[in-house]
């Protein structure tokens, strides 16, 4: 069974729903989406309407909308799966303005603002976003351990499936709707089977330096193509591009983007890994566990920082630069060992950057201090980072 604690983001919604006309809840598919604006309608005092834009009687019921929503102003009224229906936008953005009450709308989406087409436009200024990732660890009920939350990633039905198989199961039956139905439905037109050539390889690529000619060629696709599925990639949140920190420090500076996988259960299917014992066996393993701690980073990211990882051309290296208001706040390293150590480059990357905290995140129970000021930290401490 699923737990049914509260998830992260359940405060911020309602502070929002108390706030604006409408809340808009983005992610990807099977995320817990419906589950979290359930529990949030719940909790506000007016009745609750659901609608799927994927059953055809909620579609059909969603023919004259105006007719349909404007009798229901005085109740908080669910949309899910928002993006199949574009033209929804401008009749929201009529009844909001006609009577501007606070939480009368509940979007849900598989794509990103951007990838919704004309929300954030028509809904400006009466929409506040909040984008739900796969269950963190943090999130997590005591009797999951990190191993099989890192080995099956955050997705509710294969976090906590029966056992490993039954997970991996899972995962595949997720790629290939992904692949077959819901990319298309988002307006990525291409063959599914290139999809999934594209996705395996970013799979391999995974914390990598992301190599868009080597990648086109080794697709037989033009960059502009290459580029454009990229995009939709990130914009279903499937994949990150991590961003190198640049400033002017007299430095020669990698300027290229890493690739992510979002979810490590994803990156685990798409690599074969079915069990934690091939995953410990896997050439894959140091890059996973640095996609699975960055995916605990961005989940507890404050409003105001940003990350980045850093790198020059002479060697100096950090995995994850974390910045506040532009300036580098936060340095890790991550390392899959339990008495981790860094290198002269990490060193070199304090100087630069001239970090106020500075952290290797391991696979340990308890923090201990490191060398030069560096704290060796496990996934527990990770939401403390910030404060």
């Amino acid at each position: 069974m699923h737990p049914i604690e509260p998830r992260h983001l359940e405060s911020s919604a309602l502070h929002l729903a108390a706030r604006f006309p409408v809340v808009g809840i983005v992610g990807p598919r099977q995320v817990g989406k419906t589950t979290l604006a359930k529990r949030i309608a719940s909790q506000l005092p007016k009745p609750v309407r659901y609608f799927d834009l994927e059953y055809p009687e909620d579609r059909a019921a969603m023919q004259e909308p105006a007719r349909l929503l404007e009798r229901m102003e005085h109740e908080t009224v669910i949309i899910d799966e928002v993006q199949l229906a574009p033209g929804l936008f401008p009749v929201l953005r009529a009844l909001i303005d006609r009577n501007r009450i606070p939480g009368r709308f509940i979007l849900l989406g598989s794509a990103s603002p951007a990838l919704i087409q004309h929300s954030s436009e028509t809904l400006a200024g009466r929409i506040a976003y909040l984008e739900l990732q796969p269950f963190a660890f943090s999130e997590l009920p005591t009797t999951t351990d990190w191993q099989d939350h890192w080995l099956r990633g955050g997705f509710p039905d294969s976090v906590f499936a029966e056992d490993d198989q039954d997970s991996f199961d899972w995962r595949q039956n997720f790629v290939r709707t992904y692949l077959e139905r819901d990319l298309p439905l988002l307006g990525l037109q291409a063959d599914p089977v290139l999809l999934r050539k594209l996705w395996t390889m970013l799979a391999h690529l995974n914390a990598q330096l992301l190599n868009l000619d080597s990648l086109s060629a080794s697709l037989a696709i033009n960059s502009a193509t290459l580029k454009r599925y990229l995009n939709f990639f990130e914009s279903a949140y499937l994949v990150a591009r991590l961003q190198p920190y640049t400033t002017n420090i007299g430095k020669r500076l990698v300027k290229t983007p890493k690739i992510f996988l979002r979810d490590t259960g994803l990156l685990h299917y798409l690599l074969n890994i079915r069990e934690y014992p091939n995953l410990l066996g896997n050439p894959a393993l140091g890059a996973s566990w640095e996609a699975y701690v960055l995916q605990q980073v961005m989940f507890h990211l404050p409003s105001g920082f940003d990350l980045f990882f850093y790198r020059t051309h002479e060697g100096a290296e950090a995995d994850i630069v974390i910045t506040k208001g532009g300036f580098p706040e936060i340095l890790l390293e991550v390392k899959f060992s339990t008495s981790p150590t860094v290198s002269k480059g990490f060193f070199n990357c304090q100087m630069d950057l001239k970090t106020h905290k500075n952290y290797i995140v391991a696979p340990i129970s308890n923090p201990f201090p490191g060398k030069n000021g560096i704290e060796v930290i496990g996934l527990k401490e990770i939401p403390g980072i910030f404060l």
